[in-house]
């Protein structure tokens, strides 16, 4: 039997802005494991950001990032309901850590809807030429084709797609987990909308 700390329930908190109620439930879901806990109480949360989903964002923030040495710049828009979220310190650390992966990552497009049919097209086409050059395809069917090369697209996907993208500031979450948690966090709707990258050169 693992002895649920009040230093572990603190910390959890921190993490997810998760209630009491749920990380107890959480912790004895997990055994008393602290990492499968966050792993729960994200999926709930992400349930939770679902249904917030319908929410209209009025307020927000554009924030602005220059890297230090002065050659890439970027400006990110996030919108959440209230103006209150707009002044709270750990929504404004999201929106700067956004700012940053895109100066960082350079994502072409916010999410994969934003992404031309005819560049999906086109990376298929790319990747089965490759592929069929090599020689990989031999012997395969079209069914497993179509899988490798959905594969193949998932990969462009997690580069080009901001919210696809492993977060810089820690590689066990993507840019749209880090979205569902602040808004498990914060309990609002929060919404990247835009960004622009700017580099010396581009």
């Amino acid at each position: 039997m693992f002895k649920m700390s009040k230093e572990i329930i603190i910390s959890l908190r921190q993490a997810t802005g998760a209630g009491i109620v749920e990380i107890k439930k959480s912790l004895e879901e997990a055994g008393g494991d602290k990492t499968k806990a966050v792993e729960i109480l994200r999926k709930r949360g992400q349930a939770k950001a679902v249904k917030k989903q319908e929410r209209e964002t009025h307020d927000g923030i554009v924030h602005a990032y220059v890297h230090s040495n002065d050659r890439v710049g970027v400006l990110v828009e996030v919108a959440c309901e209230t103006d209150f979220v707009a002044r709270n310190e750990d929504f404004k650390n999201f929106v700067h850590h956004v700012a940053m992966q895109v100066a960082a990552a350079n994502p072409l497009y916010l999410k994969i809807e934003d992404i031309p049919e005819e560049v999906k097209e086109k990376e298929l086409q790319l990747y089965r030429e490759e592929m069929e050059n090599a020689g990989k395809l031999k012997g395969k069917d079209e069914e497993m084709v179509k899988k490798i090369l959905e594969g193949k697209l998932s990969k462009y996907y997690a580069d080009a797609c901001l919210l696809e993208q492993v977060s810089i500031k820690d590689d066990n979450m993507t840019i749209r987990e880090m979205v569902d948690e602040i808004t498990a966090k914060t309990g609002e709707k929060i919404e990247i909308k835009r960004f622009v990258r700017y580099a010396i050169g581009e």
